[in-house]
């Protein structure tokens, strides 16, 4: 989503970090073309000013502009204040110690509310305790049997109730929860206007019955300055603990996550940043910063990895380097760990200077992996444990069942192939570090 942005952003800094002095008029003209940059990126013109004004305020000091490298005091004066504009730290969700605690999603139609409570029910999940959903959208059509469906896939029961009273589903999907002794209760609203008083009133109705622990706002990340404005109407209206923005794997500007909190006061506490159930991240401002900034994110990239591999096969695989027995059938699992942490495109955007490797904006096309799986699952399992013997006849029969060229095959052969010498030349205790690391993929 800040493709744009951290493009400008990077090309400013740099001719920053580039000059061995920096007078004030340098700083001014600088700044003034980041927030021109942010301006363009739908960023609130207020929050853009006010953003400036206090980079200037530090930037111009005699400490700074006199140091042996200016340009990059600059650069984190920047980086921090965008942390700062971004929220300072991550805010998770209030638990309650009377289990169980409930989460309410409200917002527009069509923002994705459905969708992010079924991911934050696999997230929830994952750190221990129960979840039941409740279908509280009596208005739109199928939008309970589209939440049974999505409860099905990640495994959270859903509560419907008489599927007609928003007020009794949802009252009753917390008595139901009680008694199954079960941690959260995520309760899916029906999409409304802002300027919809009776469908606004019906929130508050909810609200008085039984108050809610989290009110979280979704809002869809391309929705720009609209997403702002939604977020102040909905917090004075029914007093929302939270934003949720979904879409941000989108090509959207960007501006509404670099708004909303410094507008509204509200923190950020999740990103949708794709289709699948796992595709839902806490909003950590610090590395959403470094991320704009083309810094890479190297702390999501581990958690994302951590997830992605199992570590009892990684010894397992660890094993194998030591002894030399390292497959193309060990190669294929470690392409589907890869898969598993979500677009190749945004994992390698997390690495630190990724951008400056590719030459710009990180374009990798997810169906290579998908190519190499075919190639692989073409193979006999004679010829996946010793390759040497795939001659020319087998390299044509693995392109032809694989739909691939022989090229293709060829280039994946000799790619194995140096793999396992860089794997032999390696020491023992060198092989650490490639725990649970899949190879070169290019």
């Amino acid at each position: 989503m800040f493709e744009e942005l951290t493009k400008r952003l990077e090309g400013v800094l740099s001719s920053l970090k580039g000059r061995g002095k920096l007078s004030p008029g340098d700083v001014e003209q600088g700044l003034r073309d980041v927030r021109r940059a942010l301006l363009e990126a739908d960023v609130n013109y207020k929050v853009a000013r006010q953003f400036v004004g206090q980079v200037q305020e530090k930037a111009v000091g005699q400490e700074v502009l006199k140091s042996l490298r200016p340009g990059h005091q600059v650069v984190k004066i920047v980086h921090d204040e965008l942390i700062k504009l971004l929220g300072g730290t991550a805010e998770g969700l209030t638990r309650s110690s009377s289990p169980p605690t409930v989460v309410m999603a409200v917002g527009l139609q069509g923002s994705g509310k459905t969708s992010f409570c079924a991911k934050l029910a696999l997230h929830l999940k994952g750190k221990g305790g129960g979840v039941m959903m409740a279908a509280a959208d009596v208005y739109r059509p199928a939008a309970q049997k589209q939440l049974e469906i999505l409860g099905s896939e990640v495994g959270a029961p859903v509560f419907r109730g008489d599927g007609k009273d928003p007020v009794k589903i949802y009252l009753g999907a917390c008595k139901e929860a009680e008694e199954k002794g079960l941690a959260w209760v995520l309760v899916d609203t029906a999409g409304r206007l802002h300027i919809d008083d009776e469908m606004m009133d019906e929130l508050k109705s909810m609200k008085s019955v039984r108050a809610p622990h989290e009110v979280l706002l979704v809002v869809d990340g391309m929705t720009g300055q609209d997403a702002v404005n939604l977020a102040e109407t909905f917090h004075k209206t029914v007093d929302i603990d939270g934003v949720v923005l979904t879409k941000l794997d989108g090509d959207a500007r960007g501006g509404a996550a670099l708004s909303v909190r410094a507008v509204t006061g509200v923190p950020i506490k999740f990103v949708g940043v794709g289709e699948r159930a796992d595709a839902l991240e806490i909003f950590h401002p610090e590395r959403m910063a470094s991320r704009i900034l083309g810094m890479g994110d190297v702390l999501s990239l581990v958690e994302k990895a951590e997830q992605a591999v199992d570590q009892e096969k990684a010894a397992k695989l660890e094993e194998k380097l030591r002894r030399d027995q390292f497959t193309l059938d060990d190669f294929r699992e470690q392409l589907g760990a890869i898969k598993g942490m979500g677009p190749l495109q945004d994992v390698i955007s997390m690495i630190p200077g990724a951008r400056k490797a590719f030459k710009g904006p990180v374009n990798v096309d997810d169906k290579a992996l998908s190519r190499i799986e075919a190639m692989i699952n073409s193979m006999t399992p004679e010829e996946r444990r010793n390759p040497n013997i795939i001659d020319g006849s087998r390299r044509k029969r693995i392109s032809a069942g694989s739909g691939t060229k022989v090229q293709d095959v060829n280039r994946l052969l000799k790619q194995f192939s140096e793999m396992q010498r860089l794997f032999r030349g390696m020491k023992k205790g060198k092989l650490r570090g490639l725990r649970g690391f899949p190879g070169p993929l290019n």
